[in-house]
C-alpha cells in the first residue's frame, strides 16, 4: 500500500509550483494587483561544544578536555516580502532576541585543582607570575573563573533586500524557478562590548556594527510531486560606524602590549574586529503529500543538506565574554540537514516547521598572529626591545602561542523554527 500510495502521488501530474525557498512576492499580475508576504517566526538555537586546552604535559602537547560551552538563543523573527512589480519584491526584516544566554562548566575530566585554566603560570605578556609557578604552582591565577554565564538580548539587525525571479515557473511551465537577490544588514544593534559584564536582570547588547552584503541565488524545477532545489550564496562584511576595537579598553590582563595600541604600527583597525566572510550551498527538495490548487491547499515535507563555510576573523566567538575582548578565530566548516512540514490551508496563510542539526568542525578559537615585521628583517622580533613595537596587542602569550591555544571540538547546533505566513 505505502509502494502504490508513493507511485500515486509522483505519477499524478500536477499544477507547477515553486518551493518556499523561491518564493518571490508578485505585483501587477491579471490575477493579483498586489502581493505581499508576513512572516512571524519564532526561532530557538541551542549550541553545545567541548572546548580543549593545548598543553605541554607529560613531556608532549596534549589536548586537555577543560570545559563545556552551551549556548541558546531564543528570538522573534519578522520579515515582510512586498512585491514592487511582476517577480520582483522587496524585503526587510528585524530579529528580536528575547535570550542569548551562554554558560561555560569543567568536564568531566577537568576541575578547579587540575585545570590548566586555574593553574596557569603566565601573564598575557608572557611573563612568569611567579618564578617558582611552573614547578610548585607559587602564584598561579585563573585566566578566567569557572563555572561562568554570558547574559544578552536586544533588537538585532535589521536586513533590506530585493530578489527578483529570472524565470517563473508558474508563468512557463517549461522553465525552473531562477531567482536572485541581495540582502543588506544594517548595524542598527547597541554594539557589543565584551567587557561589560552581564546577567539575566541585565542583558548585553548583541550588536557588532557591521554592514553585510549578502549575494544568492536560487533555483528550484517541480517535477510531479517532487520540488529539488539549490541555493549558493556568499556574505560580504565591512566595519560599520562605531565598531569595537580591544583597544577601545585596553588592558595588562588580557593583552600582551596594550601599550603599542593606537601607536604609528597599530591603528585601531588594525586591532578592531575583523569579519569572517560566509559562503555556502543548501541544496534538497519539497515532497508535495497533498495539494488542491483550486483551494490554494498544500502540504510538504521540506527535506535539505547545508554547507558552509566561515573564514578566520577576529570578532565576538565563544570565548570572548570569558577574556573580555574580541579573539581572532580559525576557518571552519558548517555540515548539516533539516527536515520540514509546510502546511497551507488556504491561500492567506502557511505554517511552517523545521528542525536542523548541524555539525561544526573543529577551529581554533584563540589563533592571534603575534605581530608585524616592521624592520624587514624577515620576523617579528619580540625579545628585543628596540623592535617591541612589531608585537601585535592584541596578542595574549597564554593562548595564541603555539602549543597553548583553545580549540573548539566536538560542536553541534540544533536549530528549530516555527513560522506562521500570511498572505495578502
Amino acid at each position: 500500500m505505502r509502494v502504490l500510495f508513493l507511485a500515486l502521488i509522483f505519477a499524478c501530474p500536477l499544477p507547477a509550483a515553486a518551493a518556499e525557498l523561491t518564493r518571490v512576492a508578485s505585483s501587477f499580475d491579471p490575477d493579483r494587483p498586489f502581493g505581499m508576504y508576513l512572516d512571524l517566526g519564532f526561532e530557538r538555537t541551542a549550541t553545545k561544544e567541548k572546548i580543549v586546552h593545548l598543553s605541554h604535559q607529560s613531556g608532549g602537547l596534549q589536548d586537555v578536555n577543560e570545559l563545556w560551552y552551551q549556548m541558546t538563543d531564543s528570538r522573534l523573527k519578522i520579515d515582510a516580502h512586498i512585491g514592487l512589480w511582476q517577480d520582483l519584491e522587496f524585503h526587510f526584516g528585524l530579529p528580536i532576541v528575547f535570550a542569548q544566554d551562554r554558560s561555560w562548566g569543567f568536564t568531566s575530566d577537568s576541575n578547579p585543582t587540575t585545570s590548566t585554566i586555574t593553574n596557569n603560570c603566565l601573564q598575557a605578556n608572557g611573563q612568569l607570575l611567579d618564578p617558582a609557578c611552573p614547578t610548585s604552582l607559587a602564584g598561579a591565577q585563573a585566566m578566567f573563573q569557572v563555572p561562568a554565564s554570558s547574559n544578552r538580548g536586544g533588537l538585532g539587525d535589521m536586513t533590506f533586500g530585493l530578489a527578483y525571479a529570472l524565470f517563473n515557473t508558474k508563468r512557463d511551465d517549461t522553465k525552473p524557478m531562477w531567482v536572485i537577490g541581495m540582502d543588506y544588514t544594517a548595524p542598527t544593534a547597541s554594539l557589543l562590548d565584551p567587557t561589560v559584564p552581564t546577567s539575566s536582570s541585565n542583558r548585553g547588547n548583541i550588536g557588532e556594527k557591521l554592514h553585510k552584503y549578502q549575494f544568492y541565488t536560487a533555483l528550484s524545477r517541480r517535477t510531479g510531486a517532487i520540488d529539488p532545489y539549490f541555493k549558493i550564496h556568499y556574505t560580504l562584511p565591512f566595519a560599520g560606524p562605531g565598531w569595537y576595537s580591544n583597544c577601545d579598553h585596553p588592558s595588562a590582563l588580557n593583552m600582551g602590549a596594550p601599550e603599542n595600541c593606537n601607536s604609528s604600527a597599530w591603528s585601531r583597525a588594525d586591532t578592531g574586529i575583523k569579519p569572517s566572510h560566509t559562503g555556502g550551498v543548501i541544496f534538497g527538495a519539497e515532497l508535495n503529500a497533498f495539494e488542491d490548487a483550486a483551494k490554494h491547499q498544500k502540504v510538504a515535507i521540506d527535506i535539505r543538506g547545508i554547507a558552509t563555510y566561515i573564514s578566520e576573523g577576529r570578532y565576538y566567538n565563544e570565548m570572548s565574554d570569558l577574556f573580555g575582548k574580541l579573539l581572532y578565530s580559525q576557518e571552519y566548516m558548517q555540515f548539516g540537514g533539516q527536515i520540514g512540514l509546510v502546511a497551507q490551508p488556504a491561500d492567506f496563510i502557511a505554517l511552517k516547521l523545521n528542525a536542523s542539526l548541524i555539525y561544526n568542525t573543529d577551529h581554533m578559537l584563540t589563533y592571534e598572529n603575534i605581530g608585524k615585521d616592521l624592520n624587514g628583517d624577515g620576523t617579528v622580533d619580540v625579545s628585543d626591545p628596540a623592535q617591541h613595537l612589531e608585537l601585535n596587542p592584541n596578542f595574549d602569550w597564554r593562548t595564541d602561542m603555539t602549543g597553548r591555544g583553545f580549540r573548539a571540538t566536538d560542536s553541534l547546533t540544533f536549530v528549530l523554527n516555527a513560522t506562521a505566513s500570511f498572505h495578502f
